[in-house]
């Protein structure tokens, strides 16, 4: 088990910005279509984890952006949630 969970551990560590570079590179390789089967199918997974983990990044940033809340006349009285919820 632990052979298939090796090639993609590393990406936890990866950023944003590298892991959505390796997504792209990944969806390059499968549009050109001159992956063998195999491989297309380990780099499909590969590309699953990689999304997976955009996600989450993209999520734990949603969680942080605020919006500054403004009095009746236009002065900042504080942050709230930017959905509110």
């Amino acid at each position: 088990m632990t052979d298939q969970t090796a090639p993609n551990a590393d990406i936890k560590a990866m950023s944003f910005e590298q892991a959505l570079e390796a997504l792209e590179r990944i969806v390059d390789d499968l549009e050109r279509g001159d992956v063998p089967l195999d491989q297309s199918i380990r780099i499909y997974e590969r590309g699953e984890a990689l999304k997976a983990h955009c996600d989450q990044l993209l999520k734990a940033a949603e969680d942080k952006v605020e919006k500054i809340r403004l009095s009746r006349d236009g002065k900042p009285m504080g942050t709230e949630p930017l959905d509110g919820e």
